[in-house]
């Protein structure tokens, strides 16, 4: 039997990426007013998938560097998307207690995505 290969999907990070993105998409929009749909609802919902989409693409390039910088990328994404979250409560959308939880979701992906980056820029992965 063939050994599973490791990919972005094992990774803490990537994990936590996901469970932002889903809480956004099923705990968050799904309250937002219909007249945001093009406009709060799809920057947050694209801040959010942005979050593990760049987590997945720094994992698939060749150089620390790059994944690096995905990963910076990435957490760029994160404080999108609480500021996003920010917005939606400024606006009346959503309450303190959907934005608590929010916010631990995107502190602890922020958390992971730092010592994931911290751990590749030490492990200088070769071209």
């Amino acid at each position: 039997m063939a050994e599973r290969r490791s990919t972005f999907e094992d990774l803490n990070c990537w994990k936590a990426g996901r469970e932002l993105y889903l809480f956004v998409r099923r705990e968050v929009v799904s309250i937002f007013p219909a007249n945001e749909k093009y406009d709060l609802t799809s920057q947050i919902v694209r801040s959010a998938r942005s979050v593990k989409a760049n987590i997945a693409e720094g994992y698939g390039r060749f150089h620390y560097k790059d994944d690096a910088k995905f990963l910076s990328y990435a957490r760029g994404s994160a404080h999108e998307t609480l500021d996003h979250m920010l917005t939606a409560v400024d606006d009346g959308y959503i309450y303190e207690d959907i934005l608590k939880r929010g916010r631990g979701l995107i502190d602890e992906s922020i958390r992971l995505i730092n010592g994931y980056r911290a751990y590749v820029l030490k492990r200088k992965r070769g071209d």
